[in-house]
Formats: C-alpha cells, sequence, structure tokens
C-alpha cells in the first residue's frame, strides 16, 4: 500500500508539473491571470497532497495499532498455553515423585524386614 501510495503522489505531482508547463505555453490569457491560475492550482495539488498524506499516516497508525493488538493477544495465548502446560508437566512429576517415595518406603520396610530376618537367624544358629 506504501509504495502504491508513493507513486500515486509522485503521478500527481508529475501530471501537476506538465499541466503547469502546457498551462504557460499555451496560456490565452495575460501573465498575472496564468500566475493565479497556476498559484491556485499549485494550492490545489498541496491540499491534495496534504490530504493524502494524513489519510495515509492514518492507515499506517491504525495498521500499526491492529498488528501491535494482535502481536500481544497471541503472545498472551501462547504465555497462557505454555503455562497451562507447565502446570501439567509439574503435576506429573508430583505424581512421579510420590510413586518414588511409595516404592523407597517399599524397599525400605522389605530392607528392614530382611536385616531383621537375618538377625534373627544368626541368633537362633
Amino acid at each position: 500500500m506504501a509504495s502504491n501510495t508513493g507513486q500515486t503522489i509522485l503521478a500527481l505531482l508529475t501530471g501537476a508539473a506538465i499541466g503547469a508547463g502546457i498551462g504557460i505555453l499555451y496560456a490565452p490569457d495575460k501573465g498575472s491571470k496564468t500566475r493565479n491560475k497556476l498559484n491556485k492550482e499549485a494550492k490545489k495539488a498541496q491540499k491534495q497532497l496534504n490530504k493524502q498524506y494524513r489519510e495515509t499516516s492514518s492507515n499506517l497508525t491504525d495498521r500499526a495499532q491492529k498488528a501491535r493488538l494482535s502481536f500481544e493477544q497471541k503472545l498472551n495465548e501462547t504465555l497462557s498455553s505454555a503455562s497451562y502446560k507447565a502446570d501439567d508437566i509439574i503435576l506429573a512429576m508430583e505424581d512421579k515423585l510420590e510413586a518414588l517415595r511409595k516404592q523407597n518406603a517399599k524397599l525400605q520396610m522389605e530392607s528392614t524386614v530382611d536385616k531383621t530376618k537375618a538377625t534373627a537367624k544368626k541368633a537362633t544358629s
């Protein structure tokens, strides 16, 4: 869009310059009247350029704002998704840790039972 606008402005300026040149060459009026007409046309062209500039600037500002909001929304969604996944991973790790604790307690109990049996066996022998 920006390059299209630039081309439009360039075409407008080129057309204005060509029109002014032709107007001077074929002017049926006196020089002062021709200068006044050229001055009016230049002011019209300037107003048109200013209007086009404001519109383009406004459009770019709006697009930048929309892009920023879209980026922020996608970033928030990504962070939220990552947070949920992290929570799921933490819960899974806590469950695994609890299972390992139970297994360790069971192994320690079996070890204690084995030691007690060995001690009892030595005492009876």
